[in-house]
């Protein structure tokens, strides 16, 4: 896909790591222009603290092909959010893709709990995140988005429509946050189909991301050996996979078939021929219903 996004211009809102970094890169990798947004740099940490910054990400996008731009933006402020459309507008006069990555809430949700054992400020918070942040972002860039017809906007969130719908997530906070995300694709769709746009949303698998490597304390040149204690880490993807579908999507010319569905990385690959960094095809969200729900032994023999 080298080159193909060539003169397209693509804000990915949460760009700082895991998910929205690759996303940057591999529209990057097509030839894009990435605004990579989020609230991390080298002189100021969110609450997260982690080390991961939008500056990185930025050069990354640059390496890869691309023209990476880092803008700090708490997409939860309206006035920030509205500035830095103006500002893509004012530097490109266009927005070709819009990638709402927004979450950064993992350590705001209580597991495994009750809604009535839940603090309530904590998962108040991990929404606004999740949902508040995506919608003040479309408002702001949409009418940008729209100028031209084609446009691509991707919800990126945390399982597929039908698996969320059949399965409890493990706390309210977040199953409502997640099937929320899925729901908004399906709101944009309708909303941008007048304008030739296209609204998806798009679910990696188990994803590799920099905090689930220390999670399990491996990298990723040795992440198999998280395998012994999570024996179904072995269906597990880089953030890579998911950024290589968000690419094909945005380069391919006959995207609005997809517009207003739930899709995942997998799916997507079988459909795009891409793959991941180790060249397999890992259908995570598939091998989840199939194998670790069924109650099945871990064996991503098919299903990579």
């Amino acid at each position: 896909m080298t080159g193909t996004l060539t003169g397209k211009v693509a804000l990915v809102a949460g760009a700082t790591r895991g998910a929205g970094r690759q996303i940057a890169v591999q529209l990057g990798a097509a030839g894009a222009t990435v605004y990579a947004t989020g609230r991390s740099t080298r002189e100021r940490r969110s609450e997260l603290d982690r080390p991961e910054t939008i500056e990185e990400t930025a050069e990354l996008v640059t390496a890869a092909g691309g023209v990476g731009i880092a803008v700090r933006v708490d997409h939860l402020v309206p006035d920030e959010v509205r500035a830095l459309v103006e500002r893509i507008d004012r530097e490109q006069g266009r927005l070709d893709v819009l990638v709402n990555d927004v979450w950064g809430a993992d350590p705001l949700i209580t597991w495994h709990k009750p809604v009535w054992e839940q603090p309530l400020d904590a998962g108040f918070r991990a929404l606004r995140l999740a949902v508040d942040t995506h919608i003040v972002t479309s408002h702001f860039a949409l009418p940008l988005l729209i100028r031209r017809p084609g446009g691509l906007v991707v919800e990126v969130g945390d399982g597929t429509t039908a698996y969320n719908t059949a399965t409890y997530r493990l706390s309210v906070f977040y199953d409502l946050a997640k099937m929320s995300v899925n729901r908004l694709a399906f709101s944009w769709a309708h909303e941008l189909r007048e304008y030739g746009g296209t609204a998806v949303a798009l679910t990696p698998g188990w994803l590799r991301s920099e905090a689930m490597l220390e999670i399990f304390g491996v990298t990723e040149e040795n992440w198999r050996d998280a395998t012994v204690d999570q024996p179904h880490f072995v269906i597990s993807e880089t953030p890579a996979y998911v950024g290589r579908a968000v690419a094909a999507l945005a380069t391919d010319p006959d995207r609005a078939r997809w517009s207003g569905q739930s899709l995942s990385s997998g799916q997507l690959a079988q459909v795009y021929g891409f793959t991941d960094l180790d060249g397999s095809q890992p259908d995570a969200w598939r091998y989840i219903v199939e194998v670790e729900s069924a109650g099945r032994p871990a064996d991503a023999t098919g299903y990579r």
